[in-house]
């Protein structure tokens, strides 16, 4: 099963989710931003990424650059922040049973699917 983790205010999000829909594959759509991701739920996509916490969050948010950007934080605690802040995750993600993507670009996603 794919999963879609997806802001549906966000352009390049709604981008991705039309390429998943496309492809005919089965899938299911999370609003990651009504439905928070656990700690251990963010742990287990920022494996398959292989990605660092930091390499995840959106600096450009107004949120990480007034309350975070100038701490020096493990990466326990960038994903606490992620989880308590979920608009500073960046997207789409999309997930496979055994890899994940964010796409951006959307041939990330093509590649996947």
């Amino acid at each position: 099963m794919i999963t879609v983790y997806h802001n549906a205010r966000c352009k390049k999000s709604r981008e991705g989710l039309e390429l998943v829909k496309n492809s005919g594959k089965e899938y299911q759509i999370r609003e990651y931003l009504k439905e928070p991701l656990s700690e251990e739920e963010l742990g287990k996509i920022l494996d398959k990424l292989s990605f660092y916490p930091m390499q995840l969050i959106r600096t450009n948010e107004k949120i990480w650059k007034e309350e975070y950007k100038n701490k020096d934080l493990s990466d326990k605690e960038l994903i606490t922040v992620m989880v308590k802040n979920p608009k500073l995750i960046e997207r789409p993600i999309v997930e496979t049973p055994n890899t994940a993507v964010v796409g951006r670009p959307g041939s990330k996603i093509e590649d996947i699917l």
